[in-house]
């Protein structure tokens, strides 16, 4: 058993809408391609993965560093010593062999993008869908049947106003949220407030609508917005300012005093573990947004969640980033409190299954073994152009070794 090949392409996810800090006209997406050796109904079984948004494509990392080591590894080097596939740890420590500790930034996107492909073709070859092989193997079996989602959107896009965004925010509640959520920081507070009770217009209860700064305010400016969003109750205040400033979340948290949200460009159980003793997080009022596919993928997630068990959090207070397929498998299989969900945005990355439907703020889970890309047509179309046999450009295969 061996991965005899592995592909990868950058692809444009560019949208004429903006948060607090970016724009993504120009944002890209890195999308990789495992190809095994394994054979199910007469082809071989494939992982595909790719990165969440708000990270540009890592194409000439995966091609210089982390792509050469899976391939130059020895052909049993990468397989299961207590099951009959292939072994996501030893993968990724091949992966991060003559790394320096530190520096988790982009390379962690690089790792996280070929770990969810991994997983994919890892739950593949055990025949399950990837929640309940996660289930299984950390969990006695026991997976949750459906998750919690909550819509992401608001966006900053030139000539939306406020009639738009409250017909943005309708529309998902017509398609079966109960929580959205709205971007904060792109414009005058002022302004901002005016858009917040656009849309309490239309979700009734500020326990309906999460808020997200992207991180960017200074200190003084989160808590200019902390005192003005206090009494709309809203269900969480997100990212007020820099993630890694943990003492402005301290000092936000304590003035505002309500749930807040961060996490989602953290990238490291490290880094989990310091946001947890330096942040003034509350294990009972506070959520955690961490992302496996930009914070060096599964393998590392599961470290990261033990350190929050560590440190008394349970994982129903972990709400991914990402709004994607991978981490609604994590969150079924690994309980965890849910998953964001992109309706309208970063197709075709964003969303699940085609046939999942979002009732009373729940959505249910595939059995399409693996991550279930196979079952979201759009994206699925664009992933198997990656296939060997289907898609353009040199494949990255393995090399033969002596016998």
């Amino acid at each position: 058993m061996k991965i005899i090949h592995i592909r990868e392409k950058t692809l444009s996810i560019g949208a004429d809408i903006a948060n607090a800090y970016i724009d993504f006209n120009k944002m890209t997406c890195s999308v990789v391609a495992v190809v095994t050796d394994v054979m199910r109904d007469g082809r071989p079984v494939i992982g595909y993965g790719f990165n969440s948004n708000g990270r540009y494509g890592q194409g000439a990392m995966m091609r210089e560093r982390f792509i050469p080591r899976l391939l130059e590894a020895a052909p049993d080097a990468l397989v299961s010593r207590t099951e009959d596939n292939l072994d996501p740890f030893a993968a990724w420590d091949l992966m991060m062999s003559n790394e320096k500790p530190g520096g988790h930034g982009e390379r962690s996107v690089a790792v996280g993008t070929i770990d969810m492909a991994i997983w994919d073709a890892v739950a593949k070859i055990a025949g399950q869908p990837l929640y309940r092989y996660l289930a299984n193997r950390y969990r006695n079996g026991v997976a949750d049947d459906k998750v919690w989602v909550y819509a992401a959107g608001g966006y900053y896009r030139p000539g939306k106003g406020l009639k738009g965004l409250q017909d943005e925010m309708r529309s998902y509640r017509d398609r079966g949220y109960k929580v959205v959520k709205m971007k904060i920081g792109g414009a005058p507070l002022d302004e901002d407030l005016r858009r917040i009770e656009a849309v309490l217009e239309v979700v009734g209860d500020g326990n309906c609508l999460a808020v997200d700064a992207n991180g960017r305010f200074d200190l003084q400016t989160a808590l200019r917005y902390a005192e003005a969003l206090k009494p709309y109750g809203l269900f969480w205040y997100e990212e007020a300012g820099d993630p890694l400033d943990y003492a402005l979340q301290a000092e936000v948290g304590r003035s505002y005093g309500r749930p807040m949200a961060t996490g989602e460009n953290l990238f490291s159980h490290q880094d989990a573990r310091n946001l947890l003793n330096y942040a003034g997080l509350d294990p009972a009022r506070d959520w955690l947004q961490f992302d496996c596919a930009l914070s060096y993928g599964l393998v590392e997630y599961t470290r990261t969640l033990e350190v929050l068990r560590e440190r008394g959090w349970s994982p129903r207070r972990v709400v991914p980033h990402g709004g994607h397929q991978m981490s609604l498998n994590i969150a079924a299989g690994l309980h965890l409190g849910g998953n964001e969900s992109y309706p309208d945005v970063f197709a075709p990355f964003g969303g699940f299954s085609d046939d999942a439907a979002v009732v009373d703020g729940y959505v249910g889970l595939h059995d399409v073994p693996g991550v279930g890309f196979e079952a979201k047509r759009n994206l699925y179309e664009v992933l198997s152009t990656l296939h060997p046999d289907i898609g353009r450009g040199p494949i990255i295969s393995l090399p033969s070794f002596p016998a």
